[in-house]
């Protein structure tokens, strides 16, 4: 679960790391009031759960409480990478001296959790981080140890962070562990002229199995990422949005899993995760087939079955069902095997849907759907 930055900023402040005074809205008439409690001169930012907002012009500067109001009304709506703006945080300005980079993130290879750290943060860390990797430090931690004091200054010695950070790193490695998060990234953490270091923004991801602890955020905190995962939530699917061409609905996280490694290695990017468990029923391919369907970038679907407690039939029924209430507008490629798979086979034959075809083997079957999305 992402948080939107000032959920983050708020976090921040409860573990005593310094962020410049803000206020949220989603009113311009407000913004206007906003800007004029705050000094007049303030930064607009659009709130959306994605990177690359200044550059997609979702942060600017208003000189006054009218400007603010404009600029709120311009960015209010805006589409940002697909997220659309909803709410804007009008901050006080800061006077920047130099801008650092810092977070900890969850490392499952190693086990444990990794700090990320450098001296040249700000929009282009990315680039920094693809074209001079030796500024970017990376310090493994024993989550068991954690960070104490010690092990912050570790990391900003490697860094080349000012000693001032010591205290941020081990009040952010504090929000990671009480907050149940996966994910915390500041970017910029500056240095003012004044000699203050403060937090201009803010990154959260808190760990979905610990939502139980986390019922503070409600609905807003909640919000998927994508349109259609919040879609498809509601639905009650299992789905992942990905950014590929060939629809992907299977039986099992396993198999589903394995079904994206196949297409991609036929040429074809995997366009969802979508597992349907141990249900086949009407109602689920139905749903399934119109989520993945409604994204834009499908050019054709792959539904890989193996029959087990849920047999093949049953699954053939549901598609044959699904397919009187959902338009089948792209090519969808079966493949069933397992329990009463040759069944299942003959139900979608009797069916001949011209937009349907099958393949008895996974490889096969990934193959004709990477085949089809490539030629469409």
């Amino acid at each position: 679960m992402d948080l939107y930055e000032h959920q983050a900023r708020e976090l921040f402040e409860e573990h005593g790391i310094l962020v410049p005074r803000a206020e949220v809205t989603d009113s311009p008439k407000e913004a206007r009031e906003i800007a004029r409690r705050l000094g007049g001169r303030v930064v607009v930012k659009a709130q959306v759960k994605t990177g690359g907002r200044g550059k997609a012009g979702g942060v600017k500067l208003a000189a006054d409480p009218a400007a603010a109001e404009l600029t709120a009304r311009q960015i209010l709506g805006m589409d940002i990478k697909g997220h659309t703006v909803g709410k804007v945080m009008l901050a006080q300005p800061v006077d920047i001296e130099t801008e650092f980079y810092v977070s900890y993130v969850l490392d499952r290879a190693a086990g444990g959790f990794l700090a990320i750290a450098s001296a040249e943060g700000g929009m282009d860390i990315e680039e920094v981080a693809a074209t001079r990797p030796d500024a970017v430090a990376r310090v493994h931690i024993d989550p068991a140890e954690g960070v104490t004091s010690a092990k912050a200054g570790e990391i900003a010695e490697a860094a080349g962070l000012p000693p001032q950070t010591v205290d941020v790193l081990v009040r952010l490695w504090e929000v990671l562990i009480r907050e149940d998060a996966l994910l915390v990234e500041v970017n910029p953490l500056v240095r003012t002229r004044q000699g203050q270091i403060l937090a201009l923004d803010g990154k959260v991801t808190l760990d979905d199995n610990a939502r139980f602890r986390q019922a503070r955020w409600g609905a807003e905190g909640a919000e998927h990422d994508d349109p259609l995962e919040a879609v498809a939530a509601a639905k009650g699917l299992n789905y992942v949005k990905l950014d590929g061409e060939v629809g992907i609905i299977g039986n099992g996280a396993g198999l589903v899993m394995s079904t994206l490694d196949v297409v991609a290695g036929c040429g074809a990017r995997p366009a969802n995760f979508l597992d349907i468990g141990g249900g086949a029923s009407a109602q689920i391919m139905a749903d399934g087939l119109s989520v993945i369907l409604s994204d834009p970038a499908v050019k054709s679907v792959f539904v890989n079955v193996f029959g087990g407690i849920t047999a093949c039939d049953a699954v053939a029924d549901g598609i044959v069902q699904a397919l009187d209430t959902v338009q089948l507008t792209r090519p969808l490629v079966v493949r069933l095997d397992g329990n009463n798979a040759a069944r299942g086979r003959a139900i979608l034959d009797e069916r001949a849907h011209p937009l349907v075809q099958q393949a008895t083997t996974m490889d096969g079957a990934a193959r004709r759907a990477a085949e089809l999305a490539n030629a469409a």
